[in-house]
């Protein structure tokens, strides 16, 4: 997986990569976290989730959308949506959406703004 440099016009994303930034931000927003995802599984699933800070669990939001999805049974994710303030994807992040074969990534800003898709 390799991230592009340069920004990325909100039209360029295809209408499922869209609506992950949607719902990855409503999340974000929701609990006011420092960051939101959303994955999609091969059948067109979704599964939302945020950062999550507890003293005895740290997730990130990819972390926790990823387990989400696997603990409903989803064996393989198609992309990955992240809304934030990161520039990009932490290796640990990076890590788990190879073990689910995650294809493509999209980092937007806290606005929803698509900062960097990444593709196959």
């Amino acid at each position: 997986m390799s991230e592009p440099s340069g920004g990325v016009a909100a039209g360029a994303l295809p209408p499922e990569d869209a609506k992950l930034v949607t719902l990855a931000r409503s999340a974000r927003a929701r609990l006011g976290a420092d960051e939101g995802a959303a994955v999609r599984d091969e059948t067109g699933r979704t599964y939302v989730a945020a950062t999550v800070e507890l003293p005895s669990l740290r997730l990130s939001a990819v972390q926790a959308a990823v387990a989400a999805a696997v603990s409903s049974g989803a064996p393989t994710l198609e992309a990955v949506a992240v809304v934030g303030t990161l520039e990009e994807l932490r290796d640990a992040d990076r890590a788990v959406l190879a073990d689910v074969s995650v294809t493509t990534v999209v980092i937007a800003d806290p606005d929803g703004a698509p900062r960097s898709p990444v593709g196959p």
